[in-house]
């Protein structure tokens, strides 16, 4: 079967699609023995001989498709260069090499989709679907009205990064306090964080609970489920 080479190492597990192509660029990848730079590249994955780094790559006949409830003081990596703890760490029982679907930041909680299904990693994280990601954020004081429309209507950050238009409401709040219900579906770093910090409400504590229509329900800290099938059809079929 005639495949494109990053396509191939997506579904092979290795990487994600937009990962295999900076591994493809930094030669990193042979077919039959001979480094490939060019991206675009095809292959036949019944005879061709694909190594990274001098192992060979094989496709994946079992797809893992699992559900993390992410807990705080965790980097959403394989690896990580200061050597803090990966959500990799908290999975003990799946031999196959799978990786996180996007990222959540390392102080914030919650919900983050783990695979090796490649095809659907680039589907999930490519900017032009918009799925959108739902949080909980306990922040300093009580935002406006005025502040929550800015927020709706797309925030300029300190980058001058244009947010697109979000959800916010308040769900609860004391004298010190709100808790606040924040849809976005872009993923810049720290951006929900960002967000809070342009209309000056501090978070304080931050947890992801969806993803599209996939709520983390009572998914305890710390544990991780398998997706269902009708949950692996919705995310395909997005």
């Amino acid at each position: 079967m005639e495949i494109r080479l990053q396509k191939f190492l997506a579904e092979a597990g290795i990487a994600s699609r937009r990962k295999s192509e900076e591994l493809i660029k930094q030669g990193l990848i042979s077919v039959n023995d001979i480094t490939v730079t060019q991206l675009g590249t095809k292959i036949n994955s019944n005879t061709d001989i694909v190594k990274y780094k001098e192992k060979i790559i094989k496709l994946n006949v079992n797809y893992i498709y699992l559900m993390l409830n992410k807990p705080d003081g965790y980097v959403t990596t394989v690896k990580d260069q200061f050597d803090r703890p990966t959500i990799l760490d908290i999975i003990q029982d799946v031999e196959e090499r799978i990786y996180p679907i996007g990222r959540l930041d390392y102080d914030t909680e919650g919900l983050i989709l783990l695979t090796n299904d490649g095809d659907l990693t680039y589907k999930l994280t490519h900017p032009k679907h918009n799925i959108d990601k739902t949080y909980i954020a306990k922040v300093v004081g009580i935002p406006s009205e005025k502040n929550l429309q800015n927020f709706r209507d797309g925030l300029l950050l300190d980058d001058n990064f244009k947010t697109s238009k979000a959800k916010i409401k308040i769900l609860e709040h004391d004298k010190k306090y709100s808790y606040l219900e924040i849809t976005i579906h872009e993923g810049k770093n720290r951006q929900v964080r960002r967000m809070c910090e342009a209309i000056g409400h501090k978070v304080v504590y931050l947890k992801r609970t969806a993803v599209g229509d996939l709520f983390i329900g009572n998914l305890k800290k710390g544990f991780y489920r398998s997706l269902t099938k009708k949950e692996i059809s919705y995310l395909k079929n997005l």
